[in-house]
């Protein structure tokens, strides 16, 4: 039989017969003109794909995988990716008739193996009581596939992508059905592994001499594919390098594969890390980061991803290395889709053209943020998730002189609760150096001598400075003097004796302000930020510690409680009117008053955005029950003082001190051990870790 007659034949044939006709002895002397990809192939009735519009998945799920007919449907969705692999077979046969005759004859004997395939599953179907047909079939490969413009495309698709994949799924399955005894499937699922095996070799070889000369395979592998393919497609749930390798894949390209990832069906909500957003609502275009801040933002710039959903995108300068994502992966975390992109740029992003997105989720909606991800709103197939209307109108919560105003609020709301601070320690704003030093001399007269001035728009700790000599120093009144004069106002405040530092992380959603969780703030002796602890109490309830420093206990417990209700209602309100959505957190303390008792400030700042508290309560998500969690980020400067000569270094000390123990199935979960959040390889100066266990991990030697 002439090859081309037998691949037309294929393409068009309406019945099962036809479609899986031997061509016995083949020749391919006339492979004749190319023929265009019809919309989809010729089908028996009751094997035509589904609309478009329905699930392409179609997978029925492993709930009941002991029941003959389950497993049966099970199969049935595996024939029906068999009979389309033996479609686009014969389809690349009539597409390209000027491809090499040894690449040709390659693929006609995987369409013969591909017929053998779906025979083998036709007929076990049929013993399990499912006649091929009688569910719906999607049409997914077709329409990845069939619109391949070159041989290239061809294996890129098919051979590396869909069919590499079954060297994952083909494994599983003859496992699964093995363990329940049905060993006429697994064997079936063993042959095929086999042919999988030799299918994705044969495309490799044809892939490594056409692809660009000097290009990797995975480079090769990555740009030939077009969305909605990715190299995320070419993989399982269980991922399985030894059939990898013996298809001939080289170690570098496994290991790339293994931590890629990309939404495969739910369209992605795109993640990006901006902490200043307060020097960009003060000074727009005319802010630059420090060198720290640089720094912080350099390496830190993957935390979204711990805040994201599996197959969701986070924009990042660099993408972290397969070294470091495989290592998290173990760990049991989501790996994102990642895109290198320059967001110093405005405009469209290139890598996102086209792609339709769930939502938009910066670290803060402020100026720069809302100017890289505009472009992208017309792409958000959900209004309420794409940029919130008018955001400039809350940028006037990110000032800590809201904040002062909001606790004074609440403090008139909430009068006669035990332990609850009063109005006169709640911060001051001020305008003018007048006021300033009246502000001074106010609290001073009421007895604190130490005070806190803050810049009303200042970031993480930065334009702070702490009042604590008995008289103002020079260099103090000039700092005071060139922040007034600059425009900006200033919050001045007592410096108290703080006993437990803790958090609040809410949602906002709809005209729903969610709590989302508690953590425990770790600040050293001068209040500065080190870190986030969340217990195992982390839930809607103020951390222990918070509790066992209130007034009589049990009653002064409900009590604060009660403020922070009071408290959520207030905000709830406040962020409603100005159509603030998405992420939300306060800061908040207990500390001791002059007369020794413990008083509770239930507002100390308003962070309109994500945080670091909401970093923690998601790592904790991944925490053994009956394990807290401890988030921190580290300086290299601080770990060469212990002795630590670079942030590998002091990772590497984590390996041998603090070595992750994960608990069993059926959920893994981290029991103890210490987690690298950013690679301390690529990154420069900061590292953030996650400690999980009882007690907390030590960090130094």
């Amino acid at each position: 039989m002439e090859l081309r007659e037998w691949a037309v034949q294929i393409v068009q044939a309406t019945s099962m017969e036809e479609k899986l006709v031997d061509p016995g002895d083949w020749t391919d002397e006339n492979p004749g003109k190319a023929m265009a990809s019809p919309d989809r192939p010729g089908r028996p009735e009751c094997l035509v794909f589904k609309g478009v519009d329905q699930s392409d998945s179609g997978f029925p799920g492993l709930h009941r995988i002991e029941n003959d007919l389950d497993r049966g449907r099970l199969l049935h969705f595996f024939a029906n990716h068999e009979l389309l692999a033996t479609e686009l077979m014969a389809l690349v046969l009539v597409r390209f008739p000027e491809a090499p005759a040894a690449f040709r004859a390659g693929v006609a004997r995987t369409l013969r193996d591909e017929q053998q395939h779906t025979a083998w599953y036709i007929a076990r179907m049929r013993e399990l009581g499912i006649q091929f047909g009688e569910l719906p079939v999607s049409g997914y490969f077709w329409r990845s596939v069939a619109s391949m413009e070159t041989p290239l495309d061809f294996v890129s698709r098919l051979s590396l992508t869909f069919e590499q994949a079954n060297l994952d799924y083909c494994r599983q399955f003859a496992g699964l059905f093995s363990n329940v005894g049905d060993t006429a499937s697994a064997s079936i699922l063993d042959r095929i592994y086999k042919d999988e095996i030799a299918h994705v070799a044969h495309g490799l070889k044809w892939f490594r001499r056409w692809k660009r000369a000097g290009e990797t395979d995975w480079d090769a592998f990555c740009r030939q594919l077009r969305f909605p393919l990715s190299p995320a497609r070419a993989k399982g749930v269980h991922f399985n390098s030894d059939g990898r390798r013996a298809a001939g894949l080289s170690a570098e390209f496994i290991d790339a594969l293994k931590v890629s990832a990309q939404s495969k069906g739910r369209t992605p909500t795109v993640w990006w890390f901006n902490p200043f957003a307060e020097g960009y609502i003060r000074l727009g275009n005319a802010f630059t980061p420090g060198k720290r801040q640089a720094a912080l933002l350099r390496d830190l710039s993957a935390l979204p991803q711990f805040l994201a959903r599996s197959g969701d995108i986070v924009l990042t300068p660099k993408i972290p290395s397969n070294q470091f994502l495989a290592q998290l992966a173990e760990a049991g975390f989501d790996l994102p889709e990642w895109v290198e992109a320059d967001t110093s740029r405005t405009g469209p992003i290139p890598e996102l053209a086209g792609r339709k997105l769930g939502g938009l989720r910066p670290w803060a909606w402020s100026p720069e943020s809302l100017a890289l991800m505009e472009p992208l709103v017309p792409q958000v197939t959900d209004t309420s998730r794409a940029a919130p209307p008018s955001p400039e109108k809350f940028y006037p919560l990110f000032a800590k002189s809201w904040s002062t105003q909001l606790l004074r609020r609440l403090l008139e709301r909430t009068t006669n609760v035990p332990g609850l601070c009063s109005q006169e320690i709640v911060g001051t704003t001020v305008a003018s150096a007048s006021e300033a030093w009246a502000a001074v001399r106010l609290y001073r007269d009421q007895g604190y001598h130490r005070l806190v001035v803050k810049q009303s728009l200042g970031m993480a700790g930065d334009q702070t400075i702490r009042l604590w000599e008995p008289e103002i120093l020079p260099q103090q009144i000039r700092w005071i003097e060139r922040g007034l004069e600059s425009g900006c106002e200033l919050v001045v405040e007592p410096w108290l004796e703080r006993l437990a530092d803790f958090s609040v992380q809410y949602e906002m959603v709809g005209q729903q302000l969610r709590v989302v969780g508690h953590t425990e703030l770790i600040c050293d002796q001068r209040g500065q930020y080190q870190g986030n602890r969340v217990g195992i109490d982390c839930g809607k309830r103020l951390p222990l510690p918070v509790r066992r420093l209130a007034p009589h206990r049990e009653g002064g417990a409900s009590a604060w409680e009660l403020v922070f209700h009071q408290l959520r209602e207030l905000l709830e309100a406040e962020l409603s009117a100005l159509n603030f959505r998405g992420a939300a957190g306060i800061d908040a303390f207990v500390y001791r008053a002059p007369d020794g008792t413990s008083r509770l400030k239930p507002l100390v700042e308003l962070n309109p955005r994500h945080t670091m508290g909401r970093v923690a309560l998601e790592l904790h998500r991944r925490a053994a029950p009956g394990s807290s969690t401890v988030f921190r980020i580290l300086r290299l400067s601080g770990l060469k003082r212990d002795g630590f000569l670079s942030l590998e270094n002091y990772a590497q000390h984590l390996g041998q001190s603090s070595p992750l123990e994960l608990s069993g199935s059926p959920v893994s979960r981290i029991v103890r051990g210490t987690v690298c959040l950013n690679d301390p390889i690529a990154s420069g100066e900061y590292l953030a870790v996650a400690e999980y266990g009882r007690p907390s991990v030590v960090l130094t030697k």
